[in-house]
């Protein structure tokens, strides 16, 4: 049995090279990978047709799925697919899905006029991007399913492989494009229909994992019950809860048509989300407060047609709301609400500097004077590899400092790094600056990436994994996504000026470091509880070991 805690180099590399973490890695590298093809490949396709900075940022809107992707994670969470669920499983069917999805829509963008057909291409985008974040869903839950409940020690590892993945898959096979960018015959047509090709060969990691065994199911089913009877207690203000969620979650899938940039629609539309779910809220509390009947759920029974139909009812209610509703009801209800709305406050602002760096980065790196082929070797092969490294040596010192240390320490890090392209913006293409910046950036990256990835999977509750997760992440996104769209009005603003944007970028990431200070004692005790529940586990397994031992 491998130590949750590794000590020593031998028994890290053996940690570390664990089944299920290496197929977290690959997974990674199938959840990181079509971010290259809708992000910094794109960029520099549409950089090098003329298209100005503006619409460059703009064209980043179509990142708004993975913003709103926890509004169906509890469709993988539930539905099964027809055929694929009996030879995959539930999550391993949906990854695979999707993924057939993403190559489809590269090599379909390959065919797409971008000079002439920009919005058309958007759309095709917008569809990766859609498959890339339900992608995300599936991989998100299988990580942490995964990884027992004893094991808290080893999320920050699983989320270190999953980051390390991620970054190989954008920026180790990322580099690959602009390697070829640069060379005779090679256009980006025709390199689009290569990327569509290895997301196929990515495919691989579904056939090689294994599908994760929980008792997600029945606590799902424990939750139906309750609502079964509620809604039988009281029909009218279950129905009026069903008809809002479906009218918040409707306008929330249909907000990217306010993308990018009217700020009065987005400001309007905010509004009315918040009404809609200030309405759910009180709803869902006096449902709680007002004591439904306990007893078991209505009867299977078919004796009774009356009974049967209203059971029917109840039941599909109750799905829509165990499926919709109970997720969120349960975080906010767990954590209570300041501390819940701190929390998901913290998430959204915590990586908005990096998002607006990383929207502008190839741009900048262009316009300086780098190449695409100096774009490649530095900002993505060689990023890849500080990343992967200090990706683990992230989780590992994380799991001695704790999480709320290790974001304080990589979140300032990570501002302060932007500085450096600071410098590089008033010096020039200076290549040893260069590589100072992007090993510093994929260093505070890599550390507050796992400690992020950490701090979701600690908060997620086990019965709604993929839902709260996904929440969460999508929250996280949601932050470097809307504001990381006027990344390219800003520098235009600024009239080019590249050090004034990364100097903005750094303080971007202080009003979340506030936040999440305030909240450290609640975390703290979230960490000693599962800390208490790791050596308990450990000592369990000692013991066992032993009396093995001495049976033979």
């Amino acid at each position: 049995m491998i130590s949750a805690q590794p000590k020593g180099w031998r028994e890290a590399l053996a940690f570390y090279t664990q089944r299920r973490l290496l197929i977290i890695f690959l997974f990674g590298v199938a959840s990181g990978y079509p971010w290259l093809m809708i992000g910094s490949s794109m960029s520099a396709w549409l950089n090098e047709i003329g298209i100005n900075r503006t619409s460059i940022g703009y064209f980043g809107a179509v990142f708004a799925a993975y913003s709103v992707n926890f509004l169906w994670s509890p469709l993988i969470d539930r539905v099964r697919l027809p055929f694929m669920h009996k030879w995959l499983g539930q999550r391993r069917s949906w990854i695979l899905l999707c993924q057939l999805g993403i190559a489809f829509g590269c090599f379909h963008l390959a065919s797409v006029d971008l000079a002439e057909g920009l919005r058309y291409a958007a759309m095709v985008a917008l569809f990766i991007a859609v498959c890339s974040a339900t992608q995300d869903i599936g991989i998100d839950a299988y990580r942490i399913d995964s990884i027992g409940e004893n094991e808290a020690r080893v999320q920050s590892a699983a989320a270190a492989m999953a980051t390390a993945g991620w970054w190989t898959g954008y920026g180790a096979i990322g580099a690959i494009p602009f390697f070829l960018s640069d060379l005779p015959g090679w256009d980006w047509p025709l390199i689009y229909q290569g990327m569509a090709a290895f997301m196929l060969v990515l495919t691989v990691g579904v056939w090689l994992a294994r599908e994760p065994q929980t008792a997600r199911r029945a606590l799902q089913l424990e939750s139906e019950h309750k609502y079964q009877r509620i809604a039988r207690a009281r029909p009218g203000k279950t129905l009026a809860l069903t008809l809002l969620s479906a009218v918040f979650i409707t306008s929330a899938l249909l907000a990217w048509n306010f993308l990018p940039g009217v700020l009065s629609a987005i400001s309007a539309w905010a509004l009315w989300q918040l009404v809609l779910l200030t309405l759910i809220i009180r709803l869902l509390v006096q449902l709680h407060l007002e004591q439904a009947p306990a007893g078991e759920p209505l009867s299977d029974s078919a004796d009774n047609t009356a009974a049967t139909a209203i059971k029917r009812s109840h039941r599909m209610i109750a799905w829509i709301m165990v499926t919709m509703i109970e997720p969120i009801y349960e975080f906010f209800n767990r954590n209570g609400v300041r501390m819940a709305l701190t929390v998901l406050l913290f998430i959204t602002l915590f990586k908005v500097g990096e998002a607006f760096l990383g929207r502008m980065s190839i741009v900048f790196y262009q316009e300086i004077g780098f190449t695409n082929t100096d774009i490649a070797i530095f900002s993505k092969l060689m990023n890849w590899w500080v990343t992967i490294l200090f990706a683990l040596i992230g989780s590992y010192v994380n799991m001695r400092l704790g999480i709320i240390k290790g974001l304080i320490i990589g979140g300032s890090a990570m501002a302060l790094s932007n500085l450096l392209f600071a410098g590089l913006a008033v010096v020039g293409p200076d290549k040893s600056l260069f590589v100072i910046a992007v090993i510093s950036d994929g260093f505070t990256s890599a550390w507050s990436t796992v400690a992020f990835v950490a701090f979701i999977s600690l908060l997620a509750n086990r019965a709604f994994t993929a839902t709260q997760y996904a929440l969460m992440a999508s929250l996280g996104t949601l932050g470097r996504t809307l504001l990381g769209t006027y990344s390219g009005a800003m520098v235009d603003w600024l009239d080019g000026n590249w050090a004034l944007f990364f100097l903005l970028t750094t303080v971007m990431v202080i009003p979340s470091l506030l936040l999440l200070w305030t909240i450290r004692h609640r975390i703290y005790a979230l960490e000693n509880e599962n800390n208490q529940r790791q050596a308990t586990a450990d000592f369990e397994r000692d013991e066992a070991a032993a009396a093995k031992r001495n049976e033979q």
